[in-house]
C-alpha cells in the first residue's frame, strides 16, 4: 500500500480506492508489527456513517460494519476474523488476548497479547484511542481512553497486562490517536472539580472558556501526564482533533451539537505479523 510521507507528522496511508485509509506513526514501527489509526474513509456505510464504520455498537447495518472492519484487517495482513475489538463500557479493565473471540467479545476498555496473527483494537469517537508496542518483548496493546477510562486507570492497567507478557515499561512506546482536543472539549464547573479532588496538579488540565463557569479541558495532555507517570519509555500524541477534521474523523460531541441520532466510530487497532 503506498504511502505518503510527511516530515514529522503522521503518515497517511490511502491505497487505492475501496481500501481502507490509515493513519500510522513512526513511533510504532517495527519488524513484525502492523497498525493503524483507521480514519472514517475507505468503507461502504452510507449516510451518518459514511463510510468506514467500525462501530458494532452503532445503528448501522451490521454488513456495512461487518465489511468495514473486514477492510480494516485487510489492511493490517490478518485473517478477518482476527480483528479483535472488545465491547467498550469506558472502565479501566484490560484483558490478555490468547486468539480470536469473534462475536462473543469481552466487556473491557484494553486489550494486549503476544500473540502473532491477531489484531487487537479499539473504537473511539473523541476519546483516546492509544496502541502500545514492546517490539523487543512483541507485546502490543490497544485502549480506549476517554475521560472515564483515563481518570479509573485505563492506561496503568494496560501497562500492567503488557508487563505480565514480558514487556518492560522502559521499552513500551505508546501513540495516542485521532481524539478531541482542548480547543473543542468544553466542560462544567463539576467535571473540573472532581479532576481536582483527584489531584490539585490537575488543574493545568483546564482552561477557562468563554462561557461563564466552563473550561476546556485537555484530554490527550492528562493522557500524555498520566503515562509519564507511569514510566512509559515514550509517548506521542499525533494531535489529531475528531471533532473539527469532519472529513477524516467521526465524532461523538459534533453529532450531538447537530442534533444527529448516531454517529461512526474510528477504529485504532495493531498487530503481530
Amino acid at each position: 500500500m503506498p504511502r505518503v510521507a510527511a516530515r514529522r507528522s503522521p503518515v497517511l496511508c490511502a491505497g487505492e480506492a475501496m481500501k481502507a485509509q490509515f493513519i500510522t506513526s513512526e513511533l510504532l514501527q517495527a519488524d513484525g508489527v502492523a497498525h493503524g489509526f483507521f480514519t472514517r474513509q475507505g468503507g461502504v456505510s452510507q449516510g451518518l456513517y459514511a463510510s468506514l464504520n467500525g462501530g458494532r455498537g452503532s445503528r448501522d447495518e451490521p454488513q456495512a460494519v461487518g465489511e468495514n472492519l473486514g477492510r480494516m484487517a485487510d489492511a493490517l495482513g490478518v485473517l478477518r476474523a482476527h480483528l479483535c475489538i472488545p465491547y467498550l463500557t469506558h472502565s479501566p479493565d484490560c484483558m490478555i488476548v490468547q486468539e480470536a473471540f469473534g462475536d462473543e467479545r469481552p466487556r473491557c476498555d484494553a486489550l494486549v497479547t503476544k500473540t502473532r496473527g491477531l489484531a487487537i483494537g479499539v473504537t473511539g469517537a473523541d476519546c483516546g484511542i492509544l496502541l502500545f508496542v514492546d517490539a523487543a518483548a512483541g507485546v502490543i496493546g490497544a485502549a480506549h481512553a476517554g475521560w472515564k477510562g483515563a481518570f479509573s486507570g485505563v492506561l496503568e492497567s494496560t501497562l500492567q497486562k503488557m508487563e505480565e507478557l514480558g514487556a518492560s515499561r522502559p521499552a513500551i512506546h505508546a501513540v495516542l490517536g485521532p481524539t478531541i482536543a482542548q480547543e473543542s472539549y468544553e466542560v462544567g464547573a463539576e467535571f473540573r472539580d472532581r479532576f481536582l479532588a483527584q489531584m490539585q496538579g490537575n488543574a493545568r488540565f483546564f482552561k477557562p472558556s468563554s462561557k461563564s463557569g466552563h473550561f476546556m479541558f485537555d484530554l490527550p495532555a492528562y493522557i500524555g501526564a498520566r503515562l509519564a507517570a507511569e514510566g512509559v519509555g515514550r509517548f506521542k500524541n499525533l494531535g489529531l482533533d475528531t471533532y473539527a477534521d469532519e472529513q477524516r474523523f467521526y465524532s461523538y460531541r459534533r453529532s450531538v451539537h447537530r442534533g444527529e441520532p448516531d454517529y461512526g466510530r474510528l477504529v485504532a487497532a495493531i498487530a503481530l505479523v
